[in-house]
């Protein structure tokens, strides 16, 4: 266990500082007699309190010097136990598969975390140092009582105890239902409120702020009838807690007054017993407030622990290898192998597929939407498995692989382009953190965004906005074109790499893209044949299958669905 050293000095800081604690009332007492004319003589009555007030100072200073040595101690256990809970959370978010972040709601997931690392955070600290040191002054305070005084003083304060503590027990777990209904209706009203702020744009172009409001709203009034169930419930404990401790200290009261009418006991023991009761009648009180929520808190983790418990559907095989690429300076060979996928049973999206991209050259694969094409991107990272066939590269199973090592030698530049709400210079070098400033320009000069950033106010350090939104299509596409050429990956994949870019832009793109796949493996997915007539091979995919392969000339030759794509596109260049 971490800092050990550090737990035993903070448990050793707790005991002097509840033991300074008890000694107070019992100073106390002795301060009074002391000043009881009856007891004393004149010169005691001067000499003797002040050495009692002394020392009464110095528990009651002692006591608060403990209680915080304990708190600065144990300080780092707790947040040390709070950033290893939520670091493990945060990379198991990391592991899980892309099927899970595309079903998830971002507000709801990233409040479940807060308020469960919150969670952690209250249950060590109420765990450690509030249950068991009330518990232990409990057990020196019943001792006492039972060995200086009436056995009813103990029995009075054990039974008050008792009965506190199972109405609290009882109440709490009536209560935990409706604390679980709040954090489901604060949940859900910060996803609808995320959601609808990060689709700020599309809100505003239907003008649907109103009906995002009044949204947003229905969620909140049911969290407001849950608050208000919770409050009722936990005044209703509150109360009840505070009538049950009132009747203990009545009795007790009671009892020292009846032992002091008859000499049993001094004015100093029923200041004693007083000072003790509300001394354990406080800790008492919390140690109900510390149920509730520890609780409470529980409720909180439940959400935080699901998450944890989520299958990562893609993991790594046990003791799996790193991939290994045969030839870094042209790339590994890939090989699709009857390889047939689904996203759900009932929907077939590839049907054997089997092709060969030789290591060095470039493969294009084109067809209409919802052919197939972006999945052959997504089974490449590994962000699902096959179902049948296998994908390999240089003879490697892709399942058989560690995924970092193979996400490593894959490059992308996707179709839709997001952004990290940071700096440009920042979005660029995510391709390769640690690159130096040069390395980052030199990338942006090959994505041909040199010139654009230059004219910006704040150059390679201007904001681009949550996702990017501060930036075009274009823009956002030439950022990640950079940061994949900064990345320097042993395969390059395209998805409609140029889609935003204008003709001009794109035509000086091409050049570059060209030359630098001359030198990658390169799977390129285009809608504009024009930009693929240089691949070594060119397969068009329809409804999950392969139908035609083989060069531009070739495919113009076989007169077959390509040369009608080219046909067409052909004319609609002309129209424009």
């Amino acid at each position: 266990m971490q800092y050990k050293a550090r737990v035993a000095l903070a448990m050793a800081c707790l005991l002097a500082a509840k033991f300074s604690n008890l000694g107070i009332p019992v100073m106390l007492k002795h301060m009074v007699d002391a000043l009881d004319v009856r007891n004393n003589t004149a010169g005691a009555l001067l000499v003797v309190p002040l050495a009692l007030i002394i020392g009464y100072g110095l528990l009651r200073f002692a006591s608060s010097l403990f209680t915080e040595l304990r708190e600065l101690f144990f300080a780092r256990v707790t947040q040390h136990a709070v950033r290893q809970i939520a670091l493990e959370v945060f990379q198991h978010l990391h592991a899980l598969s892309l099927r899970f972040h595309l079903a998830r709601q971002t507000g709801g997931v990233s409040r479940d975390i807060e308020r469960g690392t919150r969670a952690i955070q209250s249950l060590v600290s109420y765990s450690l140092y509030s249950i068991v040191p009330t518990l232990l002054e409990f057990l020196l305070v019943l001792g006492y009582f039972a060995y200086n005084y009436d056995i009813w003083f103990a029995g009075i304060t054990l039974g008050a105890l008792i009965i506190y503590i199972v109405f609290t027990i009882y109440v709490t777990e009536w209560r935990t239902h409706l604390r679980r209904t709040m954090n489901d209706m604060d949940s859900r009203a910060n996803q609808k409120a995320i959601d609808s702020l990060l689709n700020f744009e599309t809100v505003k172009y239907f003008g649907n702020e109103a009906f995002e409001a009044k949204r947003y709203d229905e969620n909140l009034l049911r969290y407001q009838a849950a608050a208000i169930k919770s409050q009722k419930s936990l005044s209703f404990l509150n109360v009840g807690q505070q009538a049950i401790i009132a009747i203990g200290l009545v009795l007790i009261l009671w009892r020292a007054t009846l032992g002091v009418s008859d000499g049993s006991m001094t004015l100093g023991d029923l200041v004693l017993v007083n000072t003790l009761m509300i001394q354990l009648y406080i800790p008492l009180n919390f140690l109900g407030v510390i149920y509730r929520e520890i609780k409470q808190s529980l409720t909180d983790l439940d959400r935080m622990f699901t998450l944890l418990e989520s299958d990562r559907e893609i993991a790594d095989a046990p003791n799996a290898p790193a991939l290994r690429i045969a030839d870094q300076k042209n790339g590994p060979e890939v090989r699709f192998e009857h390889v047939s996928f689904h996203y759900e049973p009932n929907r077939e999206i590839l049907h054997d597929v089997s092709f060969v991209i030789p290591a060095g050259t470039t493969t294009a694969v084109v067809g209409r939407s919802g052919a197939g094409k972006s999945t052959l991107a997504r089974l490449l990272f590994r962000f699902y498995d096959v179902q049948h066939g296998r994908i390999l590269l240089d003879g490697q199973d892709l399942r058989a692989v560690q995924q970092s090592s193979l996400r490593q030698a894959l490059g992308i530049v996707p179709q839709d382009t997001v952004l990290f709400n940071d700096t440009i210079g920042y979005n660029i070098a995510y391709g390769r953190p640690g690159a130096t400033e040069q390395e980052v320009q030199a990338a942006a000069r090959a994505a041909q965004m040199d010139q654009f950033i230059e004219h910006l106010p704040e150059g390679y350090k201007t904001q681009v906005g949550e996702r990017g939104l501060k930036l075009s299509g274009g823009e956002k596409q030439r950022v990640a074109i950079a940061r994949t050429l900064l990345k320097k990956p042993a395969m390059l994949i395209f998805d409609e790499a140029t889609s935003a870019l204008d003709s001009k832009t794109e035509r000086a793109l091409q050049d570059e893209l060209s030359s630098l796949a001359r030198n990658h493996t390169t799977l390129i997915i285009a809608h504009r044949l024009s930009t693929i007539v240089h691949a070594d091979q060119i397969l068009v995919m329809d409804q999950g299958r392969v139908i035609e392969r083989g060069t531009h000339q070739d495919l113009i030759a076989a007169n077959g669905a390509y040369a009608q794509m080219w046909q067409m596109q052909k004319r609609e260049e002309g129209e424009g």
